[in-house]
């Protein structure tokens, strides 16, 4: 995995999002379908919709910004409800895309896995790692006592929340280099907080890829890559957005004053990028002085690269580096939780049936 393809992606169109699919949707925004090395498919659930991103090459890595693998992508306004028949659902879903992933490892029904709960539990918004490792059924201690007829389709798990570097000392990815090599894990899996472009998308959305991780990388704090180059065994990344950029809120506040829906909230193809300097005062100037009759007073007629250029000037010495989450992040994080460590423990644990996985929850 290359470093240089988000940063080329946000020089680029001004965005700043941690999801394959909002990526390929900015580009065709800007581009139109269909994108070279990129293959996106969708499927329509009763409760949400799934969808796949193939990044096949180097070329479609670029174009997106996202390194070349599989993104699957749940979106689910239930997921911020507090619905306990809608969430078990939903469990189901993610479980079988996470199967689809680790089919592909070739794991062996009795090899251990390692999941890592990324985050500090200290901020709530990055607290999702963690709170799923508590709610996992780890089973690695146990089964190694238990002979194989008493396992009942129990796969050996371990699992950590190693921190951050802040907190440690340590690089997190070191962590798992150490942990992986002493107990012969066979693959890991990382549950992170993200970021997104949309705030529609804060807690609605689930991300699966096999192309690993980089802590931090969402609030622009990048730390050591955790993949299967660094780590030498499969990695699938589990991901979940719960902070925006402050300035991709403005760029909605905007939108909506004037009268459209927010950019973030629409596929629509824009147009190309210019080069241009605006004057942040148009945004104190009347529709008269701009001669614009459309736009309502203050707002300036402005195209979308227009827009996130404006923005940068403007926002970027005051906000720039600003993240949000919601008032609710509480609540939401406690509900994506047992979506996450719900659909890991049906994955992880054949013998188990959802029911009892969920009973486990509570």
């Amino acid at each position: 995995m290359h470093n240089y393809h988000d940063q080329e992606f946000f020089e680029k169109y001004s965005v700043r999002t941690d999801l394959a699919l909002e990526a390929h949707q900015v580009v065709t925004e800007h581009q139109g379908p269909p994108l070279p090395g990129v293959k996106v498919s969708t499927v329509e659930k009763d409760k949400a919709v799934i969808s796949r991103v193939i990044v096949e090459n180097e070329v479609g890595a670029r174009m997106i910004g996202k390194a070349p693998g599989r993104y699957s992508t749940i979106e689910s306004p239930a997921l911020r409800e507090h619905n306990r028949e809608m969430h078990e659902e939903l469990a189901r879903y993610l479980a079988e895309e996470l199967d689809w992933f680790i089919q592909d490892t070739q794991l062996g029904p009795e090899e251990p896995i390692l999941v890592v709960g990324l985050g500090n539990w200290n901020a709530t918004p990055d607290a999702l790692g963690p709170r799923v490792v508590q709610n996992l059924m780890v089973t690695r201690h146990l089964l190694g006592m238990t002979p194989p007829e008493l396992r009942r389709g129990l796969r050996p798990v371990a699992a950590i929340s190693p921190g951050v570097l802040g907190l440690t000392g340590i690089e997190t990815g070191e962590i798992i280099m150490g942990v992986t090599e002493r107990i012969g894990a066979k693959a890991v899996i990382c549950i992170d907080a993200l970021a997104s472009r949309s705030v529609e998308r804060l807690c609605s959305t689930i991300q699966i890829s096999d192309t690993g991780i980089h802590p931090g990388a969402g609030v622009g704090n990048r730390r050591q890559a955790i993949n299967q180059e660094t780590l030498g065994i499969p990695v699938i990344a589990i991901g979940v957005p719960t902070v925006v950029h402050a300035t991709t809120i403005v760029a909605d506040a905007m939108d909506l004053l004037a009268g459209q829906r927010p950019q973030s909230a629409v596929e629509e193809r824009a147009p190309q990028r210019t080069t241009f300097h605006v004057d942040p005062r148009t945004l104190m100037s009347t529709p008269s002085q701009q001669g614009i009759e459309s736009t309502p007073p203050g707002l300036p007629h402005l195209s979308g690269p227009e827009k996130h250029q404006l923005i940068r000037e403007v926002l970027a010495p005051y906000m720039g580096t600003m993240i949000v989450t919601p008032k609710e992040i509480d609540v939401l994080i406690d509900e994506v939780t047992d979506v996450v460590a719900g659909a890991l423990n049906i994955v992880f644990h054949e013998g188990v049936d959802y029911d009892e996985v969920f009973q486990y929850l509570t």
